[in-house]
């Protein structure tokens, strides 16, 4: 199994994690969760890019 696979888990369980640390209201942790989860997978998405790129040869 390929290790970024592991990003998905990782990604909702700090999502969760945070949001719940910081609001009590259960709708308003999973809305802010899954903003949050989206974010975060974008982003690594963009690194990934961007570092598959730089590894392309010229």
């Amino acid at each position: 199994m390929n290790i970024t696979w592991y990003l998905f888990p990782l990604a909702a369980t700090v999502s969760l994690v945070w949001n719940t640390s910081r609001y009590e209201s259960t709708p308003l942790i999973l809305q802010r969760s899954l903003k949050l989860f989206v974010q975060i997978i974008l982003f690594m998405t963009v690194i990934l890019g961007v570092l598959f790129a730089l590894s392309l040869p010229l």
